[in-house]
């Protein structure tokens, strides 16, 4: 039995791969403690002045300078940006919880700060805002699958790693080019509409230039 028992262990290991943990629990908050308490270990995508893992499961449709958006295995749209100008200053995390949200917190774990609000909308979806690690996501989905996507976000968010000396060239000389029109990380206000449009945005002919999703496809990593 003992023997038994051992090997099934091994083959759940050889099926699961890098040791990535998966929650299904309905209770968010202790999803959202067990993955942000646990220190990312496995990177699969990197750009100037930073790093992350992004899950399997999702692929790139889109990624400009900054901003990124992924489609999971459910049709649910991701927007993620990442401040590295945040970060290089260290602007103070000013969020404050709503109680009326359907579900809004501070979060602090490894050293990091950062929220989640999530607001229901009209048609019994929900908007998830998630602040993290001087990083935000956005994204748009039904009460089914809100679990799942708040586990992505966490599994990119806690494991973006900026270079401190990669951003100060960039930075600190002013080569870094970026938008006027910066992105709040503490703004809540979100709605569907304004989510979409975001969104669409990034996936316009205006962004020709940007990664599609045949180009980089994490779902065989």
């Amino acid at each position: 039995m003992k023997r038994l028992v051992v090997l099934l262990s091994a083959v759940l290991l050889l099926m699961t791969g890098c040791s990535v943990t998966v929650l299904s629990s309905v209770d968010i908050g202790s999803n959202i403690k067990t993955l942000l308490a646990e220190k990312a270990k496995i990177y699969n995508v990197y750009f100037d002045g930073y790093k992350y893992y992004v899950p399997k499961g999702l692929s790139f449709l889109n990624k400009e300078d900054y901003n990124a958006t992924f489609l999971d295995r459910y049709g649910n749209k991701y927007y993620l940006y990442v401040d590295a100008i945040s970060y290089y200053h260290k602007v103070e995390n000013t969020y404050e919880e709503n109680d009326m949200s359907h579900y809004s917190r501070k979060l602090y774990y490894n050293n990091k700060d950062g929220y989640i609000q999530i607001d229901e909308q009209e048609d019994e979806n929900y908007i998830v805002n998630f602040m993290f690690n001087y990083a935000k996501m956005e994204c748009y989905v039904s009460k089914r699958d809100l679990i799942f996507a708040i586990d992505n976000m966490c599994h990119i968010l806690r494991s973006i790693t900026f270079n401190d000396k990669v951003l100060e060239s960039l930075i600190g000389d002013n080569v870094l080019s970026y938008q006027e029109e910066s992105f709040n990380l503490f703004d809540t206000t979100s709605t569907k509409e304004d989510f979409l449009d975001v969104v669409s945005k990034y996936e316009g002919e205006e962004y020709s230039n940007a990664i599609d999703e045949e180009q980089i496809d994490l779902n065989n990593e």
